[in-house]
C-alpha cells in the first residue's frame, strides 16, 4: 500500500526543513525561498514554520548551522587524513571556497552576514562559533606544518586570521560571480601566495 500522506500541520523533522530550505537556495536562490513556498515544499503552513523558526532571519540561521554542520564533518574527515599537511591545507582550502557562482551554502552566508547587522546578540554568538570552528582547525593545521617542518616558522593565529580573509575575500568574488575570479582562478592565486609565504627555505649551497 501506498503510505499515507501527512496529516495537515503536522510538523516534518527539523532537518526536512532545513534541507528543503537549501535545495530552494540552491535552485531559485534566496529570492525564491519564502516562507508560504517552503511551507507548501514540507506540508506546513507559514503559520507552523514561524511557530517553529520564528521569523525567516532564525531560519536562515539555522539553514546555515545545519549546513555548517555537514561541511563539519567533511573538514574533520579530511583533517584527520594520513597525508602531508601542505595536502590537508589545500583540502580545507578547496571545502572553504564556493563551488562556483551561486553557491547555495555562499549564498546564505552572505545573506546572514548581511543582516547580522541588526542581528540580536545570541545570532551574533552564534556566527562567531560557525566562525571560530572554521579558524581553530586551520589555526591547528598551520601549528603542525610549523611543528613538522613543512611549512616556514609563522605565527599560526596571526597567519590563520589573514588566510582566511583572504578566502572570504575571494570567496564572495566567486559566489558572486565577478568575472576573472572564478573558482579555478581563485584556487590558483591562493596556492602562490601559500607557497610564497609557508614554504621552508632552502639552504644555499656551499661554495
Amino acid at each position: 500500500m501506498p503510505p499515507a500522506p501527512r496529516r495537515r500541520n503536522t510538523a516534518p523533522p527539523r532537518e526536512e526543513v532545513l534541507a528543503a530550505a537549501m535545495a530552494t537556495i540552491a535552485e531559485r536562490g534566496l529570492d525564491g525561498l519564502t516562507m508560504a513556498g517552503l511551507g507548501r515544499e514540507v506540508g506546513m503552513s507559514s503559520g507552523h514554520l514561524l511557530y517553529y523558526f520564528r521569523t525567516k532571519d532564525e531560519l536562515l540561521l539555522q539553514a546555515l548551522e545545519w549546513s555548517e554542520g555537514r561541511l563539519g564533518a567533511q573538514r574533520r574527515t579530511l583533517l584527520s587524513g594520513r597525508v602531508t599537511v601542505r595536502e590537508r591545507l589545500e583540502a580545507y582550502i578547496d571545502l572553504y571556497l564556493p563551488d562556483g557562482h551561486r553557491d547555495p551554502h555562499w549564498t546564505l552566508w552572505l545573506e546572514v552576514w548581511n543582516r547580522s547587522r541588526s542581528a540580536d546578540d545570541d545570532a551574533r554568538a552564534r556566527q562567531a562559533a560557525i566562525e571560530g570552528a572554521w579558524h581553530r582547525d586551520l589555526v591547528a593545521l598551520l601549528a603542525e606544518g610549523v611543528s613538522r617542518g613543512e611549512f616556514r616558522a609563522v605565527d599560526a593565529e596571526r597567519f590563520a586570521t589573514r588566510l582566511r580573509a583572504l578566502l572570504d575575500g575571494f570567496s564572495v568574488h566567486v559566489a558572486v560571480g565577478i568575472p576573472g575570479t572564478g573558482r579555478p582562478q581563485v584556487l590558483e592565486q591562493v596556492r602562490e601566495f601559500i607557497d610564497d609565504s609557508l614554504t621552508v627555505a632552502q639552504p644555499r649551497p656551499p661554495r
